[in-house]
């Protein structure tokens, strides 16, 4: 999948990964149905996150963009705070759930070190991506499915979406390409906190943030 299979996509696109929550913390895995706060760090983390754009705004002179957003807690808490810098209040947010995390079926909620002593090892190291469909959860071509229908509908104008770990991986591999994994380009990992910006095909960081990287992140 690449950015010609659209015949629009927000330009340019600011693509942000939520920051630290306390299941991030303490190594349980999230999903998408328990709201997950952030913690003191992660607080810091949005707050770096939206000086950062607040100076990029300032100084280029381009035009704020919207701001969407996964509808998951973490997702929004990060966005309020970005939010505010920007002059922009939680209400102007637009979320849609299909910018959130990928779905974990069976491992809501619980323990990494406890899935692993069931399943054996879930993770592959060397793409820091699970290495196995999720049970009764998503791989990766049924995140990019739904991201390919959000790109769709999107339009062009600028946007900036705040989201998840391997939903923003698959989500830059659609417009900007990356590493064929399980029949999906994603790209590569960035910390929590991290905010990329693409236009016209190319992607470049515009913040690197301070928290936790890989499928534990997530």
């Amino acid at each position: 999948m690449a950015i010609r299979m659209f015949a629009t996509t927000p330009s340019p696109l600011y693509l942000a990964r939520h920051a630290e929550t306390v299941f991030n913390r303490a190594r349980r895995m999230q999903g998408n149905d328990a709201h997950t706060p952030l913690t003191r760090d992660g607080i810091a983390q949005a707050e770096a996150m939206g000086e950062a754009l607040r100076l990029h705004f300032a100084e280029s002179g381009e035009p704020l963009p919207e701001i969407w957003a996964s509808p998951a807690g973490r997702t929004l808490q990060t966005a309020s705070i970005v939010a505010e810098h920007l002059g922009r209040t939680f209400f102007d947010i637009r979320q849609d759930p299909r910018l959130r995390e990928i779905e974990v079926g069976r491992w809501t909620g619980r323990d990494y070190a406890a899935i692993v002593a069931d399943e054996g090892e879930i993770m592959d190291r060397e793409h820091r991506l699970f290495r196995m469909p999720i049970p009764e959860g998503e791989h990766y071509a049924d995140i990019a499915g739904r991201l390919s229908g959000w790109l769709a509908q999107a339009g062009a104008a600028p946007a900036l979406v705040i989201s998840h770990g391997i939903t923003s991986r698959v989500l830059r591999g659609l417009l900007v390409g990356g590493r064929a994994y399980a029949g999906v380009e994603i790209a590569a990992d960035l910390p929590q906190g991290s905010i990329s910006r693409i236009a016209d095909g190319a992607e470049r960081a515009l913040h690197i943030g301070s928290g936790a990287s890989g499928p534990r992140a997530a």
